[in-house]
């Protein structure tokens, strides 16, 4: 059994009105590496983590599977220094652009997205 994210936030109210969330929640966060354009990883945010993330120059995410929050790098040292911080266009996604510091996959690879590439055109 998973955890809901906190109801209670310190996100400033007119950033929050604008947000459009899962019936969980949440809001898909994409890290991408700033000066590059790589795509690192896909994590899960809530209003308080984007809001630490907003304040604290790294990003914190919100663990589904773990329901609490973690701060990347906090236990494997691969820490993502926040450079900048969007909503795409329907404010249902964030875009964290990042200084990734090491491994942004938990499997030990620089990004989640570069071992299961899958074949165009079958």
């Amino acid at each position: 059994m998973t955890s809901t994210p906190s109801q209670s936030s310190h996100l400033d109210p007119e950033i929050a009105a604008r947000l459009k969330r899962s019936a969980d929640g949440l809001v898909p966060a994409i890290a991408q590496q700033y000066d590059t354009g790589e795509v690192l990883m896909l994590g899960w945010m809530d209003d308080e983590a984007l809001h630490r993330t907003l304040t604290s120059g790294r990003c914190t995410y919100w663990s589904r599977s773990r329901g609490e929050y973690w701060v990347k790098g906090d236990t494997s040292g691969h820490v993502q220094h926040v450079k900048s911080v969007a909503l795409d266009c329907d404010a249902d996604t964030v875009l964290v652009k990042v200084d990734q510091v090491g491994a942004a996959c938990h499997t030990g690879a620089r990004t989640c997205f570069d071992v299961d590439v899958l074949p165009l055109g079958q």
